[in-house]
């Protein structure tokens, strides 16, 4: 504000500005003091006076419930005399009611004491769910001497009623009875009184009467000449023609009772034990045909007895009208004679009956439902026959074992004549023969014997991968493959190559077809085995197959390129004295696989033809890179035809997958091949390296390789011994980070191998451009294509050194020692 001496001028107008902005200022607090000052008393006075209401609402709130109280205990007052009145007439209701039940029940159970002794059964079954209805009125006087003894009396009616029933039912099954008109409709009556006791009476009296219809049967079959195993159809005849006749007898017990589907469970339940001691204690033990043609005949009879009884009725039914108003005004009326009770209780059975809802009708239902769902019929008794179906399964074994003798001894290793899966008649055939056993024992049991056939099963698949693996063609062993260095080498015709691809696509076929006989039979056993169904291990052998299928077909194919690289390790390469086309053993290897590869691609699957391509890339190009090592003296121009040679092979192993209709090999294959080919190509690079910088070239190239490698490059470049030690311990300082690599020493590898080196001859040059000529004008044809990718490869091997002698150039620039080098 004053920068200056001059401008000091304004400080007495500043200083009266600043005044007056004081007493401004002094005004406002002094203002907003006093407007606190009041303020705060005015609080005080309106929490006061809030203070003042809550104190009053208190005192409301205390005179309204005190209010309240009183009102409460004048209401208590008012209404006493009217409370006592209300239980008083609830009491006396009760009583009238219970004395009016009490006097019916006196009624009823004299009524039914008059009715058994005379055996008026239809009559006496409607008074019981009456007498019953009206006990059940008092449970809660049990103690009372009166209804204590109204209920012993009741008690005693009821066991004279039953012993009157089971007298009845004794004549049951005696000679005339189906004619005693009279005789029969009595039964049925009887049959009604029992429904109305207890559950054990019915139970009871079905127990008795099946045990009766059974005696004869157990006479007849026991220790007798028809109670042998072979004549098991005679037992299931004789049930059959008892229940044809006995059909219309049984016709007078209730359908809820099924008497037959009752005498049929104790009927198997017999047999089978009757079976299973025969089984157990025949000597000598019963062949299969006639255990097979028992058990047969037992499942045929068991689904018999299931298709009979999976349906039946629970519920019968009358067409009579329900009609209980009357019973119910006569109640209320105060009549109350025992022949009311009884006619009102019997429109109510009938009601009940017909419409097939009552309480007793449902647990009836629901006992016969939870009978069926604990008992089947199936494998009742054919389950006794499981643990003696041994025999049987061993026959089976046996018999599918010869069958695949059979099968391997016949088959022509040859696909099906049209087939369009390239597999053999003998896997189809295999599995045809295992899917009629399993039905032929799915027919009989689902259970433990299905599971020991599964186990034959695993064994025949086994087995029959073991032959599928015993049919591929093997190695040379034993002292003379071993003299002759042919052990372990496989020889392969080009038969044998196409039975080799249908062995590959039999083992597919099984390895799929193995998994889904594995599901059927899963979904066919009993739950408790299903688990336990499993063929993994089965798919396991035959991809075990495949594999092994795969490798022998390698094998076979680099059994037959052995004898080319034999060939390139023959040529005199020392004594080459130009470089020309690509060698004979190139062409020798492209006329092998030109010829076994299409054939095999068309046999095999996509899959397996590109995991055969794979192996084979990855056998051969080690084996092509190793085969370098085991030729003699390679001279420079020996190395450079050896070098156009690479090219062209590693070419060939690329343009393998088009050979088969492929559009382009897959990138893995392209990558594998042209890594593995690219370090012959750098080995033979190296060779062509001038000898002072082969080591910097050796660890520039092949950085992974060892001092062993390197003294063999010497011996290949033909460098004596004597003059190998030195490059040896320039090797040995380099590797051990003494003396790094320089990029000057690269720098002069890479102008050794350029064109205008004078250590390269301009012959090579020339014979290079015209071979790229002729595959430009060409343009197709192994040998063409090999020239030409040889001289793309090549070029582009002298451009990356091109690069690296830029790169080193640039570093001398700065390092005045490599300034000297590149001037000399």
């Amino acid at each position: 504000m004053f920068p200056t001496e001059a401008s000091l001028v304004a400080v007495d107008p500043l200083i009266h500005k600043l005044r007056n902005e004081i007493r401004r200022v002094d005004a406002e607090i002094l203002a907003a003091i006093r407007q606190q000052s009041s303020s705060g008393s005015k609080a005080k006075e309106d929490l006061a006076a809030a203070m003042r209401a809550i104190q009053e609402l208190s005192q409301k709130i205390k005179e309204i419930k005190s209010k309240a109280e009183q009102s409460e205990v004048m209401v208590q007052e008012i209404c006493r005399d009217i409370k006592k009145l209300d239980f008083a007439k609830k009491h006396i209701t009760m009583t009238i009611t219970a004395l009016h039940r009490l006097a019916m029940l006196v009624s009823a159970v004299e009524q039914l004491q008059g009715m058994a002794a005379k055996r008026q059964y239809r009559e006496a079954a409607g008074q019981l769910e009456a007498v019953n209805q009206l006990c059940s009125h008092f449970e809660t006087y049990r103690d009372n001497p009166k209804i204590s003894e109204l209920r012993e009396k009741f008690k005693n009616i009821k066991q004279t009623l039953r012993s009157h029933v089971f007298s009845d039912f004794s004549s049951l099954g005696t000679a005339g009875l189906k004619d005693d008109g009279q005789q029969m409709q009595q039964l049925a009556d009887a049959c009604l009184v029992v429904d109305a006791l207890d559950e054990s009476v019915r139970e009871e009296l079905i127990r008795n009467i099946c045990s009766k219809e059974l005696t004869a049967y157990q006479q007849i079959f026991q220790g007798t000449e028809v109670a042998k195993l072979d004549k098991a159809e005679r037992r299931y005849a004789w049930i059959k023609r008892q229940l044809r006749a006995n059909e219309e007898i049984w016709q007078m017990f209730p359908p809820s009772w099924r008497v037959p589907y009752l005498l049929c469970m104790q009927f198997c339940k017999v047999t089978r034990a009757q079976l299973m001691e025969i089984l157990d204690t025949a000597q000598p033990k019963p062949d299969v045909a006639t255990l097979l043609q028992a058990l047969q005949r037992t499942l045929e009879f068991e689904q018999e007895l299931a298709e009979r009884f999976g349906e039946g009725s629970l519920s019968a039914g009358t067409d009579e009208d329900s009609d209980e108003d009357a019973p119910e005004a006569a109640e209320q009326d105060g009549e109350l004679t025992a022949s009311a009770i009884r006619k009102k209780y019997q429109k109510q059975l009938a009601a009940k009956q017909h419409e097939g809802d009552t309480e007793k009708q449902s647990k009836q239902i629901a006992g016969n439902a939870a009978a069926m769902a604990g008992f089947s019929f199936k494998g009742t008794i054919s389950s006794c026959f499981e643990p003696h179906l041994g025999a049987y399964i061993e026959l089976e074994e046996k018999t599918l074992m010869e069958n695949l003798e059979k099968l391997v001894q016949e088959e022509t290793w040859e696909a099906e004549e049209g087939s369009q899966t390239n597999i053999l008649t003998s896997s189809t055939q295999a599995f045809l023969i295992i899917k009629r056993s399993l039905k032929r024992c799915s027919a009989l049991t689902k259970n433990q014997t299905l599971f020991n056939l599964y186990k034959v099963f695993q064994r025949i698949l086994k087995a029959y991968a073991g032959k599928l693996s015993a049919r591929l063609p093997k190695g040379g062993t034993g002292l003379v493959a071993s003299a002759t260095g042919t052990e372990g080498q496989v020889k392969v015709t080009d038969r044998e190559e196409k039975v080799i691809c249908y062995i590959v696509n039999t083992a597919e076929y099984c390895h799929e077809t193995a998994g889904q006989l594995a599901e059927n039979i899963a979904k066919i056993i009993d739950t408790q085995f299903s688990e336990s169904i499993d063929m993994s291990e089965e798919q396991d052998e035959f991809s075990g197959v495949i594999t092994k299928a795969l490798s022998t077909l390698v094998l076979g194919l680099e059994n037959k390129l052995e004898a080319e690289l034999a060939n390139m390790a023959r040529m005199p390469w020392g004594t080459l004295e130009g470089v020309g086309d690509q060698s004979e053993y190139v062409n020798g290897i492209s006329a092998i696989l030109s010829s076994s590869v299409p054939i095999i691609s068309g046999l095999l699957s996509r899959l397996y033809f590109q995991f055969f391509m794979d192996k084979l890339a990855a056998s051969f190009a080690p084996r092509f890179y190793f085969n370098i090592f085991k030729c003699k003296r390679i001279s420079e121009t020996g190395a450079q035809q050896m070098l156009l040679d690479t090219h062209a092979v590693k070419t060939l192993l690329l343009e393998v997958p088009s050979l088969c209709g492929q559009a382009s090999p897959p990138g893995s294959y392209t990558k594998y091949v042209t890594r593995e080919m690219g370090k012959a190509e750098a080995l033979l690079k190296v060779i062509l390296s001038p000898m002072e910088a082969i080591a910097d070239t050796y660890r520039a190239l092949l950085p992974e390789g060892t001092a062993n490698d390197f003294q063999r490059i010497l011996d290949l470049k033909g460098v004596k011994r004597t003059d190998q030690q030195p490059l040896i311990d320039t090797f040995s300082k380099r590797g051990q980070g003494g003396v790094p690599a320089s990029p000057s020493t690269i720098a002069v590898t890479s102008s050794a191998l350029s064109p205008a080196n004078p250590l390269m001859p301009s012959a090579t040059q020339e014979i290079r451009e015209a071979m790229m000529a002729r595959a430009a004008a060409l343009g197709r044809g192994a040998m063409a294509q090999s020239a030409l990718a040889a001289a793309a490869v090549s070029s582009t091997g002298l451009k990356r050194i091109f690069a690296l002698a830029e790169q080193a150039k640039e570093g001398a620039a700065k390092k005045e020692g490599f300034r000297k080098l590149f001037n000399t």
